[in-house]
């Protein structure tokens, strides 16, 4: 093989294996370009509510943690059968959106109640007849018998109307739509429930 031959041969492997390299370092980080991260999915989602969802979501929690209070409290003591599921009801229901509207706010970057100083919070939604929580939970201890279940009653009446009133609020002010459309629901569930406590009262 001549001196031209053996220069054309080393040439033309140097450039194929030149081209072979800039190859492959080129496909490398294009499988990580075509799908976005879990991280960047997250961020966008966390900035899809506002001021008003986030405190709506926070008392929410607060409120719907008083009402399981005394809803165990009138399942430990309720006089009838009727009131008493209906404390279960009440407490099987809240639970779970305690639970989902905690995740929100963990979701969302925002603050959990349980972390927050109350002191300067709007606690309008947990006023009951002029009581506070704590005056009611009192107040069901004290009682005995049937005037335990009237009490419950006529507490969780007002109780449920404060939360109807926080989740108008957030139907009107609020841009998140899951925490929206848990405050529709949050109405419907609580007028009726309204209903069948006023009814049991009647009854009384």
């Amino acid at each position: 093989m001549s001196t031209k031959t053996k220069l054309t041969a080393v040439v033309g492997a140097a450039t194929l294996a030149i081209v072979l390299a800039a190859c492959g370092s080129q496909s490398e980080p294009s499988g990580a370009e075509e799908s976005p991260t879990a991280d960047s999915t997250q961020t966008g989602t966390a900035v899809e509510h506002n001021e008003a969802d986030t405190e709506f979501v926070q008392m929410m929690i607060v409120h719907h943690e008083g009402a399981i209070e005394m809803a165990d409290l009138i399942v430990e003591r309720a006089s009838t059968e009727q009131v008493r599921e209906l404390g279960e009801r009440v407490r099987d229901a809240q639970g779970p959106e305690i639970e989902q509207m905690t995740g929100w706010l963990e979701s969302w970057g925002e603050e959990l109640p349980s972390d927050m100083d109350h002191g300067g919070m709007d606690h309008g939604g947990m006023d009951m007849g002029g009581m506070d929580q704590q005056q009611a939970m009192e107040a069901l201890g004290n009682a005995d018998g049937a005037e335990v279940d009237q009490l419950f009653l006529e507490l969780m009446i007002e109780h449920h109307r404060g939360a109807i009133e926080m989740a108008q609020d957030q139907i009107d002010n609020g841009q998140n739509t899951d925490a929206i459309a848990l405050a529709e629901d949050i109405i419907a569930a609580q007028e009726a429930e309204i209903a069948e406590m006023e009814q049991m009262l009647e009854g009384s």
